[in-house]
């Protein structure tokens, strides 16, 4: 019999290689168990990457800043505030990141919010790209928005694992090669950019199927706590389980849920 595919996101890839834990709570466990309380930085990054998707359902000749108002009002997700003050600085600053940014989108993208997909003998994976732009000089380009408070660096561009999965499935939907990857980190209004070579996403494609198979095989035993230990590191704070895992407390102090908002 052939070997079952593994099918995963990379999302999914990502949460096992951090904490095989955390993966077994957010994936596995059945009733699964109860998150913490919704985070403010997720909230605020929601709210902007779906008003950069409606702003494609604008008709071209409509858009314009006056209608940004409208549509973040639109999408504002409202959990993990402090307080109304909070939100409402909060609101303002996403609004401002809005204006600054929209001049420099195009004005019809490949994909907006698009799903790509890519199978191999071993994974099947699929994703959804914020962006996916065709340029005349880069070809085929994935962008990706960032709001959080750190700005990210070429580095972070580079080693997304994420990134390089979108590109070497984009290359395969539309039959055209993509090998650049950008970081849009709007706060700052800088783009973080890498151009991956055919073997450096030849090697990302390898380690998601080598991630994918170990938790497919530690899948087989959801039970057997061995299969699924713990990664403790200062991230813990931020983690939706703490609670859960005695040594996830002991790793890092719990965050507050607006504590990842940008000052």
């Amino acid at each position: 019999m052939p070997e079952r595919l593994v099918v995963a996101t990379p999302s999914k890839l990502a949460a096992y290689e951090d904490c095989p834990r955390r993966y077994r709570f957010a994936y596995l466990d059945r009733p699964a168990p109860p998150k913490g309380p919704p985070w403010a930085h997720n909230s605020l990054g929601a709210s902007v990457h779906t008003a950069l998707r409606n702003w494609y359902e604008v008709p071209p000749a409509q858009r314009g800043p006056a209608r940004l108002p409208t549509l973040l009002k639109a999408t504002w997700v409202r959990e993990g505030y402090r307080d109304v003050d909070q939100e409402r600085d909060a609101w303002r600053r996403a609004l401002r990141w809005l204006e600054s940014y929209v001049d420099s989108m195009p004005a019809e993208p490949l994909g907006v919010e698009r799903v790509v997909a890519a199978r191999t003998p071993v994974i099947a994976f699929h994703g959804r790209a914020d962006r996916i732009d065709a340029r005349p000089a880069d070809g085929i380009v994935i962008a990706h928005y960032k709001t959080g408070r750190t700005e990210p660096g070429e580095a972070e561009a580079r080693g997304s694992a994420a990134l390089a999965l979108y590109a070497f499935a984009a290359a395969r939907v539309f039959h055209r090669p993509c090998r650049r990857v950008e970081l849009h980190h709007l706060p700052t209004s800088r783009v973080l950019a890498w151009e991956h070579t055919e073997d450096e996403l030849a090697d990302a494609l390898r380690l998601a199927e080598s991630a994918g198979a170990a938790a497919q095989d530690a899948s087989a035993s959801p039970d057997d706590d061995a299969r699924f230990p713990p990664r403790p590191a200062p991230r813990c704070g931020w983690c939706d389980y703490q609670r859960l895992c005695p040594e996830g407390r002991a790793a890092a102090p719990a965050r507050r849920p607006w504590d990842g908002l940008a000052p």
